[in-house]
């Protein structure tokens, strides 16, 4: 992987696939992302790396440069966080003992949902859950398309409304591992590390500073400052925290499906490749 300055090709450093929650095949994805002309393709899907292989068999026959990439559930002062690792080595023996311990803990929320819907005098949808999922990592999207499917909710939007969002029967609390240790698997694996979609946490920018802060000392590289729904004062102030922090800024769609056209492969707030991006810190380990 080779970026010079005076480039700005179009890229996205944050996308999942079926492999996790998304609605196209790790392929799909790649391919998707090629037709809408984006040259560097991050999938990071949640807790996985089970989608990395189609996708680079995918990319093999494409333009754009495929980057291994990850998006690790984990805890912050009791805040469920999510960090992506960018750019390291699928082949780490550091990532088959952590992932396993996170399918563990995300098999145990599924059963612990199904069992809190069931005290809301729904049908047990666990196993239709799991078959929607289909291998990959199962979570509440699965549940709201199982909800739609037994025809008890009719979008997404109201499933989580009624059943899985903040607070509902469905939103249930798991001890996932702290975010020192997410960062540390992803710098032992040899990637870089980047806090997800800072403001969809319900922190203060207060608490996001002192997110940033203890992340930085724990060996953290950059922060996600452009991605789908952030407003233009949010971006200008995560991007002030980053350079304050030495952190590199990243951007990314968060792509689930084509179903959302706010958040299409390659489309989220324009974001600049020059100094601090963390495409360039990409370059020195790639």
């Amino acid at each position: 992987m080779s970026i010079s300055d005076s480039e700005q090709p179009v890229y996205d450093l944050h996308c999942h696939s079926t492999a996790s929650d998304g609605l196209l095949s790790p392929a799909e994805v790649v391919c998707e992302a090629d037709a809408r002309g984006v040259r560097y393709l991050a999938l990071t899907d949640h807790d996985t790396l089970g989608g990395l292989a189609a996708a680079r068999a995918a990319a093999s026959d494409k333009t754009l440069c495929l980057i291994n990439g990850i998006e690790l559930t984990c805890i912050w002062q009791r805040h469920c966080i999510h960090v992506l690792g960018l750019g390291f080595d699928a082949e780490a023996s550091c990532f088959e003992p952590y992932l396993a311990r996170l399918d563990a803990l995300r098999l145990e929320r599924a059963e612990r949902i199904a069992r809190k819907l069931e005290q809301k005098r729904l049908p047990n949808l666990l196993e239709e859950a799991l078959a929607i999922a289909a291998g990959g990592q199962i979570g509440r999207p699965h549940f709201a398309a199982a909800l739609i499917s037994a025809g008890i909710v009719e979008t997404a939007q109201e499933a989580f409304e009624l059943y899985l969002g903040r607070n509902k029967a469905g939103d249930v609390k798991v001890d996932w591992p702290g975010i020192a240790e997410a960062v540390e698997v992803i710098k032992s694996a040899g990637g870089l590390s980047v806090i997800a979609h800072p403001t969809k946490y319900n922190l203060t920018f207060t608490k996001i500073r002192q997110l940033c802060d203890d992340f930085k000392a724990l060996g953290g590289d950059g922060l996600e400052v452009s991605y789908p729904g952030v407003i233009p004062d949010h971006t200008r102030e995560l991007q002030r925290i980053s350079s304050q922090r030495e952190l590199l800024v990243s951007g990314g769609s968060d792509f689930h499906s084509n179903n959302n056209r706010w958040s299409a492969l390659g489309r989220f707030p324009p974001l600049p490749i020059k100094g601090g991006h963390l495409l360039h810190g990409l370059n020195a380990i790639i």
